[in-house]
């Protein structure tokens, strides 16, 4: 089938596909692929740019169109592009919404206004790279993708997705400095929550 590209879409420069590369900075073990029809398959797309065409690693949608992934990165990235590898038929996916370090995306919110909304068009072969906005994905821990719709089928397939940009390092563990108190302090906490049968804070 022919594409016809949005304003967002470009042909992969072929000379420079080492961008294609943060794959590599996923957290794999936490990624997360709601209403896949087999558990795991979603975090098999995600891979180097040269298996981009196995097309014996497949995520399919189970009880309707929809995709939703939850990904997380070791430390924090800049994303410029995106490709996604769909099926030649109406199993396609016709649109991604993108959100950038809202991990507690799902379903029901999905539906509302994203950090970046993407028409896409067929591309069963990775020729084309969709452009992301900088302005919210220019410092990314964590990465959001929800895929509505296709162009027609009862099921979406995807066979690759991939993420252009480069790695900006570790990020600071900030989390572990808000959550750990040197001296717990019993009101600011609930009795319940530090305190099991006669137990007494010392």
């Amino acid at each position: 089938m022919q594409h016809s590209c949005s304003h967002t879409c470009q042909h992969v420069d072929e000379t420079n596909v080492g961008q294609w590369n943060l794959y590599t900075k996923i957290d794999k073990y936490n990624l997360q692929c709601y209403n896949e029809k087999h558990d795991g398959s979603g975090k098999e797309i995600f891979r180097a740019w040269d298996e981009r065409l196995d097309r014996s690693k497949v995520v399919e949608s189970d009880d309707d169109p929809e995709l939703l992934f939850s990904i997380p990165f070791h430390g924090a990235v800049k994303i410029t592009g995106l490709c996604v590898i769909g099926e030649n038929d109406p199993s396609h996916p016709n649109t991604v919404k993108l959100w950038s370090n809202l991990p507690e995306v799902r379903f029901d919110n999905a539906r509302g206004k994203a950090h970046q909304e993407i028409p896409l068009t067929y591309d069963p072969s990775g020729t084309l790279a969709y452009q992301v906005s900088p302005t919210h994905f220019s410092r990314v821990t964590h990465l959001s993708l929800y895929f509505p719709s296709n162009f027609g089928d009862e099921s979406t397939r995807v066979y690759y997705i991939g993420l252009r940009g480069e790695y900006l390092g570790e990020v600071q563990s900030q989390v572990v400095i808000a959550t750990y108190e040197a001296r717990p302090q019993l009101k600011d906490h609930k009795v319940d929550d530090l305190l099991t049968g006669s137990r007494e804070i010392q």
